[in-house]
């Protein structure tokens, strides 16, 4: 007997995808995987020269991308970067919003400049872009996926110096579910990832302050970006139709239950 599974599929051509933060880290292994199956993607972030080496290379291994300069704390940016994607590469049917920063201070010691820049990368961002496109889509009467980058910290605070950064992520949780609800009428799926500790630019930051964290680990180890590319595929792919609202937690074991 041959059975059919006509929602299995990784292929992302025709479409178009905003990938923010895609300078480095997750960000960067995020675009190139959608690049890889076919997407058209917009790589932002702030370092315009590191997105450009960036588009070069997926350029040379086949693939389409285009650098955007785009400082997700500016809302006039925010506002502007949707139109300007769409003149070069079409309509944006998938959105990653994966930039975000941490806070690395214990709360009573972070500035208030600190606080408004955190929450404003963090959460306020992904809520205007996510809004941006959707609106698009709306009016366009199409589809579109929609997946933000949380952190298994939403969940699971340890108590490091990054109770901000725990608080903005637990609220991209709760934006991913409500948003999922408000579009789920419109056939936008709107769902997230909440990864522990993954090799990355931030994470570098965090070892060189803390120390080898990996040694209270159950397996030892920091995540490979690699092992996401799976869970980013499904939630883009046919295969998720029927999943929004919906946030898998990629943690390797790292946190108690």
């Amino acid at each position: 007997m041959t059975y059919q599974t006509p929602n299995f599929s990784i292929d992302l051509a025709g479409q178009t995808a905003i990938v923010t933060g895609a300078s480095s880290g997750l960000g960067l292994r995020f675009a190139r995987v959608l690049a890889a199956c076919g997407a058209k993607v917009a790589l932002t972030a702030r370092r315009i020269d590191r997105l450009e080496a960036i588009a070069a290379e997926i350029t040379a291994a086949g693939g389409t991308a285009q650098a955007f300069q785009l400082d997700v704390a500016d809302s006039d940016q925010l506002k502007a970067i949707v139109p300007q994607v769409e003149a070069a590469l079409g309509t944006v049917t998938i959105l990653v919003n994966n930039a975000g920063i941490p806070d690395a201070q214990r709360a009573i010691k972070m500035s208030v400049e600190l606080i408004d820049q955190v929450m404003d990368v963090n959460l306020r961002a992904p809520f205007i872009l996510s809004c941006e496109v959707a609106r698009r889509l709306i009016d366009l009467k199409q589809t579109g996926r929609i997946v933000n980058i949380a952190s298994i910290a939403a969940y699971d605070y340890a108590g490091n110096g990054a109770a901000l950064y725990s608080i903005t992520k637990a609220g991209v949780v709760r934006l991913t579910e409500a948003l999922a609800v408000e579009w789920a009428k419109f056939h936008i799926n709107v769902n997230g990832i909440a990864p522990g500790a993954f090799s990355s630019e931030m994470m570098d930051g965090m070892l060189e302050r803390m120390g080898d964290i990996t040694q209270r680990m159950p397996r030892k180890r920091l995540g490979d970006p690699a092992q996401m590319d799976s869970t980013l595929l499904y939630l883009l792919s046919p295969a998720s139709d029927a999943v929004t609202g919906t946030v898998i937690k990629i943690d390797d074991g790292q946190h108690g239950r």
